[in-house]
């Protein structure tokens, strides 16, 4: 197809719109891209100036469409594949941002078969493939990205991080470790690289590192670099998670004394006074940030509401709560707190919020196809999972107490039975949604659809002794529990104390509340259990030698079926 020139009037249009681009007038850019368009239809500058106008309008399908247009009119000019491939790597990077994944992938593939694509599209395919749980794949995407920073002579301590994180997620820990230091060798200042270092020696360091301290590489950066904001930031963090809250406070001392405004670091301050139940002095802290922009935030209203928990408040608590479900009504923290609030003061909202009996499904699921039965289906479950459990600890941050939980993503790794079991899980949660009730008014019920998109999956395995401690899981919809292995006596009888059982409705343990959980269900193998995200729930510890072993996943709702992570 031969292609069009535009004439001296067009070419004065087209240089209009492209001064409305930049002067932040997209929607006016667009009606004269639009009209050249229509106007010289064989002529590739008119579909790449639309192209661009849809890609500044949010239009990034059509956006995609005029490029190609304008590819397929002049095949080898490179400012042209060039154009694209900045268009596809952002917008490749929006569909990962959303959970895309699979269109995140397809897209940014097609921006690495241009010439000369980003250096970000190489990241941006690594984590997306590292989201679908494509561990080997998404090595050699961050493997691509290493190489080109090193021929740039720029590299980025970015790229070696995510690579050190992949490597845990493969089980190869001793590499990951050997990498995180010297990742914080070359680059002391990288907060992330710190980050990482520690959580693989809290891990971990048991086994590959005994007797090391797990942030004493992070404190001695911290301590060498007082004006490194977010290393300190960080390093505050990783000592509040850590459950060092003295120490935490004695980091952020000279960091208030040289920015008493700065209201992040009163409220890091207020969490470490809150965690050694000085509840006073948190109070005065919550209360001086939220007249700050911090105050119309969802994370430190919930973080204020947890501490009007503990402090008996239950008011301050309900108020924080709303607040936040006001700014983000899809935030799983804050309707578990309003619930709470609810329940404190007798509120029938709360059996409507919560509805344990309708909301909270149990079943046993099929065994997938070409497996005898469910009973062989879990043994060599149960087989894969095993060696994934590699760690010596818990993680950190996580609700896991005396056991372990896998790196990375579950689903989406080549390992024949962990496909058949997603796809047997799969096939049981869509069941569960096709018998709810609908809502329009219901926070849980009126997002239902008919499938769902995994955002997450992990395996976790209980020792003796082992629970989870009472939680709600912020990242999903939906989460569940599937049982593959459990201690006899957890299943095979009716224990008074309900030793290994799941329990759902009691809170937090370190908000002080002395109530009771509002159901109690005992697992058994090849069953699944399924609850609105926001819902308390736990475990209650067991003695046993037999590990528990478990898959979880949190989900989003989505349109599509039978798609591994579906968008």
């Amino acid at each position: 197809m031969a292609g069009q020139r535009l004439d001296a009037t067009q070419a004065v249009r087209f240089l209009q719109a492209q001064r409305l681009l930049q002067a932040g007038q997209p929607a006016e850019a667009l009606r004269i891209a639009a009209a050249l368009s229509s106007e010289v239809p064989r002529a590739a500058d008119a579909w790449q100036l639309l192209g661009m106008c849809l890609a500044a309008n949010d239009r990034p399908g059509e956006a995609d469409s005029a490029f190609q247009r304008a590819l397929a009119l002049l095949p080898d000019n490179p400012v042209l594949a060039r154009n694209y491939g900045v268009f596809l790597a952002r917008y490749g990077r929006t569909l990962r941002v959303q959970g895309e994944l699979e269109s995140a992938e397809q897209v940014l593939r097609r921006a690495l078969a241009l010439r000369e694509a980003p250096l970000s599209v190489w990241i941006d395919l690594g984590t997306v493939l590292r989201s679908l749980g494509r561990i080997d794949e998404a090595l050699e995407a961050y493997r691509h990205a290493e190489l080109l920073t090193a021929q740039r002579g720029e590299p980025l301590p970015e790229v070696q991080d995510a690579i050190n994180g992949v490597l845990a997620d493969a089980g190869r820990t001793a590499e990951a470790l050997a990498g995180a230091r010297k990742l914080v060798a070359a680059h002391p200042a990288h907060a992330a690289g710190h980050e990482t270092l520690s959580h693989l020696l809290w891990e971990n360091g048991a086994e590959l590192a005994p007797g090391e301290d797990p942030l004493a590489e992070f404190r001695t950066a911290a301590a060498a670099q007082p004006g490194n904001r977010a290393l300190q930031l960080a390093f505050t963090r990783m000592l509040l998670a850590t459950r060092r809250p003295e120490e935490a406070l004695a980091v952020l001392k000279p960091l208030r004394h040289r920015d008493p405004d700065d209201p992040v670091l009163a409220w890091f301050a207020a969490d470490a006074q809150d965690a050694l139940r000085h509840h006073a002095e948190a109070g005065a802290l919550y209360a001086a940030a939220s007249r700050t922009s911090l105050g119309a935030l969802p994370a430190f209203l919930n973080a204020r509401a947890r501490h009007a928990f503990r402090c008996g408040d239950v008011e301050l608590a309900q108020r924080c709560a709303g607040q936040a479900v006001a700014q983000a009504p899809d935030d799983q923290d804050a309707w578990s707190l309003l619930g709470l609030a609810w329940r404190l003061t007798a509120n029938e909202k709360e059996h409507w919020l919560c509805d344990y009996e309708t909301l909270v499904g149990y079943m046993a699921i099929d065994p997938p196809p070409g497996f005898g039965d469910l009973e062989d289906f879990l043994q060599e479950l149960a087989e894969a999972l095993h060696p994934m459990h590699n760690a010596s600890r818990e993680p950190v941050s996580q609700s896991v107490r005396g056991g372990t939980q896998t790196a990375g993503r579950l689903f989406g790794r080549d390992v024949a039975v962990i496909g058949a079991a997603e796809s047997a899980l799969r096939a049981a949660v869509e069941r569960w949604l096709s018998v709810l009730p609908d809502d329009p008014s219901h926070p849980f019920l009126s997002r239902k659809q008919g499938g769902v998109r995994f955002v997450g999956s992990w395996s976790v395995r209980l020792n003796a002794s082992g629970h989870h401690s009472n939680h709600i899981h912020s990242s999903g919809w939906a989460s569940s529990a599937f049982y593959v292995a459990l201690p006899r006596h957890v299943f095979a009888g009716d224990d008074p104390g309900h030793a290994g059982w799941i329990q759902f409705g009691q809170p937090l343990e370190d908000l002080g509340l002395d109530l009771p959980p509002r159901r109690v269900i005992r697992p058994r193998p090849g069953h699944l259990a399924l609850f609105p995200s926001y819902l308390w729930h736990g475990t209650v510890p067991f003695e046993d030698t037999e590990p528990r072993l478990t898959i979880a996943f949190d989900m989003q709702p989505s349109t599509r079926r039978g798609t591994a992570g579906g968008v």
